[in-house]
């Protein structure tokens, strides 16, 4: 009925690899001309990387939604495999998130109390708690809640076109 592929984010996968690809053969181009290895990236190298990343997103959305939801949407209620795994891999996750929080707390305290802490550590850390959160609700959606489809016909739909 309505089809969920994972061609399109093959390819968004694709583009992301590629894009980084030119950046790093951009980057050897310019050594090259200069003579000695660059410090900085270039703009094009920072557009490359930026285009890639888009792409990266785009891919792994694309395979997230394609895991989450099938390859076919069928109208109905559909119940979700409750699992005991996941349940405990979603515990062991808050675990991971905890000690993340914490050690962010730290770093933060540490910070203002002592000397500077580096930007990008604290900004990696703050990532990863993002990131593990992201996975507990996905691995939540995955297996604890039901999914639901409702589909209108064309005729009688809210929306005209």
């Amino acid at each position: 009925m309505y089809k969920n592929d994972s061609i399109l984010p093959f390819f968004g996968l694709l583009f992301a690899v590629a894009l980084w690809y030119m950046a790093y053969l951009d980057g050897q181009h310019l050594a090259a001309l200069a003579g000695h290895p660059l410090e900085d990236l270039s703009g094009g190298q920072i557009g490359l990387i930026t285009f890639g990343a888009v792409f990266f997103i785009y891919g792994v959305m694309g395979y997230v939604s394609y895991w989450l939801e099938g390859e076919e949407l069928r109208p109905g209620r559909h119940e979700s495999p409750a699992s005991v795994w996941a349940g405990v891999l979603i515990a062991l996750l808050a675990i991971v998130l905890v000690a993340l929080s914490g050690l962010l707390v730290q770093t933060v305290v540490y910070w203002y109390q002592e000397e500077p802490v580096t930007n990008s550590f604290a900004g990696n850390l703050a990532a990863y708690i993002l990131l593990d959160m992201a996975m507990i609700l996905v691995i939540y959606k995955k297996y604890f809640v039901a999914e639901v489809v409702i589909t209108e016909d064309d005729h009688h739909a809210e929306v005209p076109w």
